[in-house]
């Protein structure tokens, strides 16, 4: 590579790495949440088996103190409203998605465990211990979440949250499969005549829910014009790496086709936003799991409002957590009725999409420097079909990242081509460029000039090279960002690799070394960074650049080390397939130098338009200057 070239790789690779530090994930120590016991009448309770043997119940109770200091400090209602110390009572439904807990306290979602969706820990748990081998979404701060706040006529701030209802389940337990589907309702009566009711729809195979509320003659009780529906305490973290869930936790709201994102991405940073109007839905989501709160009938007198807070727990790592409202008009009738659908699940992009609602849009593709439109795209309809299509017939994730990045290639080839081509002549070329250097030392714009001559001559563009490379970093962008957040591949296994979501950790080293932070060996980095090497080897020639043989992969090297292992896998296979196809274009035969035809002939090209510009710059640097007489 000439040096213009090479100058361009370089500012390419500190591009690259710089986003890829800021985009690192960075590993976090996390204690799982093993306390967890949910009682069911005798007849009917699952199996269960004793607390996991990592259970760690202290480092539990101080994030609990840490959730409840993020809420704010209310003054409680008084009189009937008054909160009440009386334990709720808990039914619990299971559908064929998931176990849900219900509780007359607050007349709310106490619980849910998805089925489908394993604890990170879940290979150390005893395999009937369904309850600490299963992701639970609820924060347990005040015991649940959805609760209705409203304004009384006397002035009093009144939430549902502590408030003793009345259920409408006849047992602890019910089971719901197919399309079945089972109704809770939780009364609470103010007085005679007068009520609050919240009822819940649960069907046996969706991840979506029907909450309906019931606002019984309670229009000469509530003042203003409307209630609003909370949910107030976020979602559970749930991942063994909490910064990086951190990273892809936010609170959005969905309004005239766009989605507004509400993050507190630094640590201590606190984050609040109130919108005015219709809103289609709002949401809270970790990395892997969201919940989706939507009206049935959007109102333009609506709107939502937001709270969030990022905060680091000792022992715990980072946390951030969302606290968001639907504003709901309150019509002052004797019987409102208002309802809404809440989604609790998977952040699957195919899931999300079935329900038509736009939810697909909290699906986070990633950005380059704040560029979502022009990866969304890229991963949206090109790299998640041809991921799903692969998978639809290869059981294994493994092997599809592994096919899949051959057909990667395989699509870049026409690109890559050109680029190992242009570096190859440029190779060939140095011999001549140095001899041009060493006839002409001393005069640059000479050795500009038939070092440009020389390009013409050959039929070769300097920045030939670059220009495939650049165009394929959007591909390679989205790529880094899909496999960092596809559920797909969550706690997928593949040979030695437990789970291709997170880094192939072997050996810790029991310290963290200097400035790259790097505490854990994983066994794909290194034979990734022993690739970077090979390529860097096969490229740069010029014994000024060898620096850039060495300084590069160990770079990379350590980055990739907190990388997800999927990840790591895709960029094996493709350095590999990369390796092959320039070795044999270096080794190709027949491929000598030789001048084209034409060259000999001015025209506009580039090699042109260069050449033309150094002969001008040349004349003016010949020119005499005139120096202005004094008087």
């Amino acid at each position: 590579m000439d040096k213009q070239t090479t100058i361009a790789f370089i500012l390419m690779g500190i591009i690259l790495v710089v986003w890829l530090y800021f985009n690192s994930p960075e590993p976090q120590p996390h204690v799982p949440n093993t306390s967890d016991t949910t009682l069911t009448s005798k007849q009917t309770e699952p199996k269960k088996d004793t607390v996991a043997k990592t259970a760690k119940a202290e480092p539990e109770q101080t994030a609990k103190q840490a959730e409840e200091e993020t809420n704010t400090n209310q003054p409680e209602a008084t009189g009937v409203f008054a909160p009440s110390k009386k334990k709720g009572q808990i039914i619990t439904i299971e559908t064929d998605l998931a176990m849900i807990e219900l509780t007359s306290k607050g007349g709310k979602i106490r619980k849910c465990y998805l089925k489908d969706y394993g604890t990170w820990y879940y290979r150390n748990v005893d395999e009937n211990d369904f309850y600490n081998r299963h992701v639970q979404l609820i924060n347990q701060t005040n015991g649940g979440d959805l609760d209705l706040i409203f304004v009384t006529q006397d002035g009093q701030l009144v939430n549902t949250s502590k408030l003793d209802f009345q259920s409408s389940a006849d047992t602890y337990y019910y089971r719901i499969s197919g399309n079945d589907s089972l109704v809770v309702t939780y009364t609470f009566v103010v007085e005679k005549g007068k009520e609050i009711k919240k009822q819940f729809v649960i069907y046996g195979d969706n991840y979506q829910s029907k909450f309906n509320v019931e606002m019984v003659n309670m229009n000469n009780i509530i003042t203003g014009l409307r209630y609003d529906v909370e949910w107030a305490n976020g979602l559970n973290f749930v991942e063994e790496n909490s910064k990086d869930e951190a990273t892809y936790s936010n609170a959005s709201a969905y309004s005239g086709d766009e989605l507004l994102i509400i993050d507190a991405s630094s640590d201590g940073e606190e984050v609040k936003k109130d919108i005015n109007g219709k809103v289609d839905w709002i949401s809270i989501k970790s990395k892997y799991f969201a919940m989706i709160l939507t009206p049935k009938t959007p109102s333009s007198d609506g709107g939502a409002s937001f709270e969030g807070i990022h905060k680091e727990i000792p022992g715990l790592g980072e946390r951030e957590y969302y606290k968001a409202s639907l504003k709901v008009p309150f019509k002052n009738l004797n019987d409102q009725k208002d309802s809404f659908y809440l989604y609790l699940g998977p952040v699957d992009y195919h899931i999300l999409k079935s329900y038509a609602k736009n939810y697909e849009a909290i699906f986070d593709f990633g950005s380059f420097f704040g560029l979502k439109f022009i990866i969304r795209p890229i991963s949206e309809y090109i790299l998640l079909p041809l991921f799903t299509f692969l998978h639809s017939f290869i059981p294994n994730y493994g092997i599809v990242i592994i096919i899949f990045s051959i057909i990667i290639k395989i699509a870049l080839y026409p690109l890559t081509k050109q680029s190992y081509m242009s570096m190859r002549k440029m190779q060939k070329l140095q011999p001549k460029i140095a001899e041009i250097k060493e006839k002409h030392k001393g005069d640059q714009q000479k050795i500009q000039k038939e070092t440009m001559g020389l390009y013409k001559t050959y039929g070769v563009n300097p920045a030939g090279g670059c220009l495939p490379m650049v165009l394929q970093m959007p591909i390679l962008f989205a790529l880094f960002t899909f496999f960092r957040v596809a559920i797909e591949i969550r706690h997928e296994s593949f040979l030695w690799i437990k789970d291709l979501a997170s880094p192939d950790y072997v050996y810790s080293l029991g310290f963290t070394i200097p400035f790259v932070g790097v505490d854990k060996i994983t066994i794909l980095a290194p034979i990734l960074g022993i690739t970077m090497f090979l390529q860097q080897r096969m490229t740069v020639k010029d014994p000024s650049q060898k620096a850039m043989v060495y300084v590069m992969p160990i770079l990379m090297t350590f980055l990739f080390m907190s990388f997800s292992s999927g990840l790591n896998l895709y960029y094996l296979m493709f350095n590999i397939l990369s390796i092959g196809q320039q070795y044999y274009i270096n080794n190709k035969k027949g491929d000598d130098l030789v001048p084209v035809k034409g060259s000999d002939k001015k025209g506009g090209g580039f090699m042109q338009k260069m050449m033309d510009a150094a002969e001008k710059q040349k004349k003016l640097q010949k020119q005499p200057t005139t120096k202005k007489r004094k008087f």
